[in-house]
């Protein structure tokens, strides 16, 4: 029988106040050595929690341990974007990519929203900013405001682009769509599309510039000398910006540039405008005419922007990259900005652009094969 406990007067565990002290053998005198462990001789006593209960809390520990493996890039979506987000423009500052590109971080950044940078790499149609997309973590902070030659012309045109739109691109959402516009010096002595094109079809020929080899408004100016016989030749230049200064300055002759490269200019007289390369006249210059409508029924050079991230960035953050710019895309304040260069504001879905990518380079290629049009 076991002893009666002091307290209780009941029969003791020994885990109360009668437990004896345990006996510790005294460390030699000076040593370092640690000492050793107490023995204890209480009885075990086993785990008063049922064996069912610490199995549940071991399977719910290993649960949370492997739902700890899906939490990555979940948190990482919640928390995005947590610090810059840089936008590559293939071309140089003052064109129609850089103008859309900066009025777009404005606006994000708006309200203490996260930091956008717009960040020009100009070269080689837009391919010296597509290698640097491709080349850079697919995590979302890097996008690229791409245009219609990057996006569905140039893989066909150039000899070898280095990439493919379809398979090295994430679709993020559509931006902007704009007609371009062929304008010319005022000591050009046409002010009429056909006047422009007898000029051009002299021996001498006529040159026109453009942002860029492959730009929207380089495939403009190849599909009009195919259609139209015309000896045009291209000058092409690293950016709207710089093109346009060359052309106020009388250095080239005639420039298809973008719609908000050039309204400023020609509301202002110091350009003379006489057609855009758009199926429809544009909203924001009707009395501008198409070439279509001028004798090249199905001529249409459309120019317009789509944001993209690299391939193999996570679903959760193309959504979340999505979310931002349509946001900024739909503001007010941005499509008033945007229409005052002549500029239309089209968000999409990424599913949307990916079909749209699709069916327009199907339509530049076989433009590009009919029309033998070569991108050197």
């Amino acid at each position: 029988m076991p002893a009666a406990c002091r307290r209780s007067r009941r029969a003791c565990c020994w885990t109360c106040c009668c437990a004896p002290a345990p006996t510790v053998p005294p460390s030699p005198r000076h040593s370092t050595a640690p000492a050793e462990p107490a023995y204890d001789s209480r009885p075990h006593v086993a785990s008063s929690v049922p064996r069912r209960r610490r199995f549940m809390h071991r399977r719910s520990l290993l649960a949370g341990v492997a739902m700890a493996g899906l939490a990555p890039v979940s948190v990482r979506a919640q928390a995005f974007p947590s610090k810059q987000i840089r936008i590559l423009v293939g071309f140089a500052p003052g064109g129609g990519g850089d103008t859309v590109g900066r009025i777009l971080a404005q606006e994000i950044g708006r309200d203490g929203g996260p930091s956008v940078l717009v960040d020009n790499k100009p070269g080689a149609g837009g391919n010296v900013a597509t290698r640097e997309l491709i080349r850079s973590p697919a995590d979302g902070y890097t996008v690229m405001l791409a245009n219609v030659g990057v996006l569905a012309v140039n893989p066909y045109a150039m000899k070898s682009a280095g990439y493919d739109p379809q398979t090295d691109l994430a679709p993020v959402s559509m931006a902007v769509e704009f007609a371009n516009v062929l304008v010319v010096h005022p000591s050009v002595p046409a002010r009429t599309l056909a006047e422009y094109l007898d000029l051009a079809k002299r021996p001498e020929g006529m040159t026109y510039g453009s942002s860029g080899i492959g730009s929207a408004g380089h495939l403009g100016g190849e599909l009009l000398r195919a259609m139209s016989g015309a000896k045009l030749t291209h000058a092409p230049y690293r950016g709207g910006g710089p093109a346009m200064n060359d052309l106020i300055a009388g250095h080239v002759p005639s420039l298809i540039a973008s719609a908000p490269t050039a309204t400023g200019f020609m509301r202002e007289g110091r350009i003379r405008s006489l057609a855009v390369t758009s199926a429809r006249r544009s909203p924001y210059d009707p009395d501008v005419p198409t070439i279509a409508e001028l004798g090249f029924a199905g001529y249409d050079a459309t120019n317009w922007y789509a944001l993209v991230a690299p391939a193999g960035t996570p679903p959760p953050i193309v959504a979340a990259l999505n979310r931002l710019f349509v946001k900024a895309l739909r503001a007010a304040e941005v499509r008033e900005a945007l229409a005052r260069q002549g500029i239309e504001s089209v968000p999409s879905t990424p599913d949307e652009l990916a079909a749209r990518i699709a069916r327009e380079s199907a339509t530049w290629k076989k433009v590009v094969t009919d029309a033998g049009i070569r991108i050197e």
